[in-house]
């Protein structure tokens, strides 16, 4: 299934199930067209990046920051090389934001350049493909771990005019759908471990597990854990009812598989 998560909110807006003759690339559009999206900044990972989909955040008057790879060779190719010759004209002449950030966990050093480039529609999408596209992001990744380095790039298209502390902040939200959706869902629901096959019962189910996941969230009154408040709320009637009678309203979204 593909869920579309409020970063800001911590709720699930909304899911869609992909078809079994069918892929997330179908899905994410349909899924797209069941919310209100005007003035949400709308991430998706490399899988989203799809004219179609782009066309689709646009027309409901919402940005994107779309992560780029070679699954779009065209586009791929000439961002890659927009960056490259920019590096090497010391960005003389561009609209441009530079951001680093270096952090140190359990022995492992990782250091982030984040680069931002504005105004480029015309030089990578002359033909006028991609709806809305405004900036391009790259970040470079470099990661020590024990001695040993690796470097590694990535690249995003942006609808917005954005600057590298913003595509900092924005790549980091969007790992949220990761940490806090789906890794609770496993860990404390145990859905990797469901086995319901039969008819529509894992998609029901799934839906279930989503509606509960956010409501509990919203229930802030005790500082307990998603499994206790799920343990409490069937303990007790009167905290159950706390839980089932709470209501929120969310604007920013992240799309993952």
């Amino acid at each position: 299934m593909i869920s579309a998560w409020s970063t800001g909110q911590q709720l699930v807006l909304g899911q869609r199930k992909i078809d079994n003759k069918s892929n997330e690339i179908t899905a994410i559009p349909q899924l797209i067209k069941l919310l209100s999206l005007s003035g949400c900044i709308v991430s998706i990972d490399a899988m989203g990046c799809q004219k179609s989909i782009v066309k689709e955040i646009i027309k409901q008057e919402a940005d994107y920051i779309i992560t780029l790879k070679k699954n779009q060779p065209k586009l791929y190719s000439r961002v890659e090389d927009l960056f490259e010759k920019a590096t090497l004209d010391k960005f003389e002449g561009f609209e441009y934001s530079e951001y680093k950030l270096v952090e140190e966990h359990h022995g492992r050093q990782e250091t982030r350049y984040y680069t931002v480039i504005n105004n480029i529609k015309d030089v990578v999408d002359p033909e006028n493909e991609w709806d809305g596209l405004y900036s391009i992001g790259k970040v470079d990744y470099m990661r020590v771990i024990k001695g040993k380095s690796k470097l590694e790039s990535r690249y995003f298209i942006i609808s917005l005019n954005h600057n590298a502390t913003r595509l900092s902040e924005s790549i980091r939200s969007h790992w949220q759908i990761e940490n806090n959706l789906h890794w609770v869902l496993d860990v404390q629901f145990n859905e990797d471990k469901s086995r319901m096959r039969k008819d529509n019962s894992a998609e029901n189910f799934a839906r279930l597990r989503h509606i509960t996941l956010n409501l509990l969230k919203q229930e802030n009154s005790q500082r307990l854990s998603i499994r206790n408040k799920r343990n409490k709320a069937g303990w007790d009637d009167n905290y159950l009812m706390l839980v089932l009678s709470l209501s929120n309203s969310n604007n920013i979204i992240a799309l993952g598989y």
